[in-house]
């Protein structure tokens, strides 16, 4: 059969080959015009990567992102780039007469002919002069897997006139960088990087044999490319054994590739930008600049990094950085979280909603010092107390279980108090405090039943972001103003949400030291070689750890916690964010100072005489709001019931045993001058908690003085089976 077909073969080539020369000649001469063919220049300047490219504010690169799916295409490479040995293969592979035409290869052209006229198909010889016509010309692509007569004959000619305008090394250039090697890898570069995590010019013999071998046919299995390889490997007379080109392809092949990108210092930002940027049209190459600083982004991702596995052994595994111009609003640093889980480029910790803890007690304090409700001098009681609310008893603590008796609503926000925190709530209602909130941009807060008295310490959920430009509003001066990644900025909306008063009030008691040394020690992270403010913050049951602060140019916060909620292990304020927002804070005053501000002009200064304490000291006040002596007022001493409070209602559970069922008695302050009374009945000394086995019914608790005088009463109710 085979000698038949041959003779069958030669009979169609003799009979049609000088109609075929005599149909070319008048196309391409007479009829066709020459095809429009871009010069070498046009078409490299025309490269389009599918990277996007984010640029920082001093024009450096810092994170490079695919956002065109339709194909993988890195940078342009120079020939020069491009390993020799990957030259010599895709020549051999492709067109092994390649130097030595003027762009098409007649010989192969002619042995190819009768293929044609066969529907089995066969390869057109095309040179790579004419591979590289057909990609630079869209209406030489190829009709239903093959090119007609017409179009190979322009085909031809287009290669003919790449040939007359370009060099040889700038057709092989450009073949190298615009063919596709496999699947969606495009070009060396894509190939290079994605099969063998190398540069181009890094491929050895077998890597450039099979990448040549793959362009034929990019995606032929193992077997496939491993024949040809090695008959690519023996006409170039390769040293490569069967044996060793079957590895190479099998360990290339048989694993998805994978491309890094250069650099990627700022996922998350690009992934913001590129997607706002997005339209229709849009594909590849497209170049975003962002407020970002490229030196102080890779620092900061470094320190939480390092800071965030040194805290392992505590549970601590996440964390998310972001640091603001105060002027501006520009972002200089934005870490969603340290990288080092496969998934972390999905997980933006800085718009991750987590419990504030006491992170928004400043703005508490700011709105009470507005309103002049309290002074930065105002004696709060900080002692037990129970707040009735839907569903039971809300009893605040402070976060080492102790409590300070009177202080200073200075010393009770610098030192992070709970109890105080409560109170200064109840002065200005929590419908106030939610609407405050909203107006310094935090996103997601609810209404004020849903949280309550324990708004005051940190109950809403809230995203560093937020918290970051709700601090920022603090350093200006009580302007808030929308944070910004990029500098072409819109019309910027600007509201003053605080007094400039009460903003530097906050401003100084949150640089305070001293005053925060009930709760911090007076040298902790917290306290810097320049003038800064800053809080910290942490949740229930140590989920979420926060430090966020402003010098007089900047605004850092700080997360540390577990994106999965888990808790951590003693890990406090002091111990986990701030590290990290000191070492950022040092190095953004490397060469900078900061300042403290100057007091506005509503704003006095007097020396305070506390009589309650012996103390003496300087004070700021809102102006008209100022006084010299703070004295505790007529009877704030009087001994009162802290436990129970009025129409408590206690409920016996049937599954635990009556003797084993107990509920206390607690008097705020105790003394061992006072006594219970319980329904007309001595109970004993009030001086501890007293213990009592409930009895169901209602009943009337008495504290009493020395001399039986009534103190305080409440009434209150237990219900139940016993």
């Amino acid at each position: 059969m085979r000698p038949a077909k041959k003779r069958i073969d030669l009979c169609i080539y003799l009979a049609a080959f000088p109609l075929f020369v005599a149909a070319c000649l008048v196309y391409l001469f007479a009829f066709q015009p020459l095809p429009g063919i871009p010069s070498f220049d046009q078409v490299r300047s025309s490269h389009v990567k599918s990277e996007g490219t984010l640029l920082d504010r001093n024009g450096e690169i810092i994170h490079e992102m695919r956002i065109d799916r339709r194909g993988r295409r890195l940078d342009w490479i120079p020939l020069g780039r491009i390993s020799p040995a990957m030259q010599s293969a895709i020549v051999a592979a492709e067109d092994h007469r390649f130097f030595r035409h003027g762009g098409v290869d007649w010989i192969s052209l002619c042995a190819a002919f009768p293929a044609v006229f066969r529907s089995s198909g066969g390869r057109g010889a095309s040179t790579l002069t004419m591979q590289l016509a057909a990609r630079l010309d869209e209406e030489l692509k190829p009709e239903k897997h093959r090119r007609s007569l017409l179009q190979k004959s322009r085909q031809i000619r287009a290669a003919r006139t790449v040939e007359n305008s370009w060099s040889k090394a700038q057709i092989l250039e450009c073949y190298l960088n615009l063919v596709t090697f496999r699947g969606e890898l495009q070009g060396i570069a894509a190939a290079a990087g994605g099969l063998f995590s190398k540069e181009p010019q890094g491929l050895n013999d077998v890597e450039s044999m099979i990448l040549a071998a793959l362009v034929r046919s990019p995606n032929a299995g193992p077997g496939a490319v491993a024949a040809r390889v090695d008959g690519l490997a023996r006409a170039m007379n390769s040293t490569a054994g069967r044996a060793e080109i079957e590895s190479a392809v099998e360990s290339t092949l048989s694993r998805p590739y994978h491309l890094r990108p250069k650099i990627a210092l700022a996922p998350h930002v690009a992934q913001r930008l590129f997607q706002a940027r997005e339209t229709g049209g849009r594909r590849g190459g497209a170049l975003i600049s962002c407020t970002l600083d490229g030196r102080l982004q890779a620092f900061t991702a470094e320190a939480l990094r390092r800071h965030v596995l040194s805290a392992k052994s505590q549970n601590m595994n996440d964390g998310a950085v972001l640091v603001a111009e105060n002027e501006s609003g520009d972002i200089l640093a934005y870490v969603g979280n340290t990288g080092d889980q496969a998934s972390a480029r999905f997980v933006d910790g800085v718009l991750a909603l987590r419990q504030a803890g006491s992170t928004l007690k400043p703005f508490l304090y700011a709105l009470v010092f507005g309103r002049r409700l309290l002074t930065p001098a105002s004696l709060i009681d900080d002692s037990p107390t129970d707040i009735p609310v839907q569903g039971g008893i809300y009893r605040p603590r402070n976060y080492d279980s102790r409590f300070h008796g009177k202080v200073t609503a200075r010393v009770a926000l610098a030192s992070s108090l709970n109890v105080p925190a409560v109170k200064a709530l109840n002065l200005a209602g929590v419908d106030s405090f939610v609407d405050i909130l909203k107006s310094l941009g935090f996103r997601g807060i609810q209404t004020s039943e849903f949280y309550g008295p324990s708004l005051a310490l940190g109950a809403a959920d809230i995203t560093l972001w937020d918290l970051v430009d709700a601090y920022r509003t603090m350093a200006n001066s009580g302007v808030w103003s929308p944070l910004s990644l990029t500098a072409d900025k819109a019309e910027s909306r600007r509201r003053q949400v605080f007094s400039a008063e009460s903003a530097f009030l906050i401003s100084d008691i949150l640089s305070d030291r001293e005053s925060r040394t009930r709760t911090f020690a007076l040298e902790s992270p917290l306290s810097t070689r320049f003038w800064t403010a800053v809080k910290t913050g942490t949740s229930k049951d140590m989920r979420d750890n926060w430090c966020v602060g402003f010098s007089e140019h900047y605004t850092v916060g700080v997360w540390t916690g577990n994106f999965s909620g888990e808790s951590m292990w003693d890990v406090s304020g002091i111990t986990g964010a701030a590290p990290v927002w000191v070492e950022i804070m040092n190095r953004l005053h490397e060469s900078q100072s900061s300042l403290k501000p100057h007091a506005p002009a509503g704003i006095v200064q007097r020396t305070v005489d506390f009589s309650a304490n012996a103390d003496v000291r300087q004070e700021w006040f809102i102006q008209g709001t100022e006084t010299g002596t703070i004295r505790p007022a007529a009877g704030a001493l009087v001994s009162r019931i802290a436990y129970p409070t009025a129409g408590t209602v206690v409920a016996l559970d049937p599954d635990i045993p009556q003797d084993a069922q107990q509920m206390f008695f607690e008097a705020s302050p105790r003394g061992s001058n006072l006594e219970w009374m319980l329904d007309g009945r001595r109970l004993g000394s009030a001086s501890a908690l007293t213990p009592w086995r409930p009895r169901r019914g209602r009943h009337i608790l008495k504290l009493m003085d020395s001399a039986l005088n009534e103190l305080d009463s409440v009434d209150f109710e237990v219900r139940g089976n016993y």
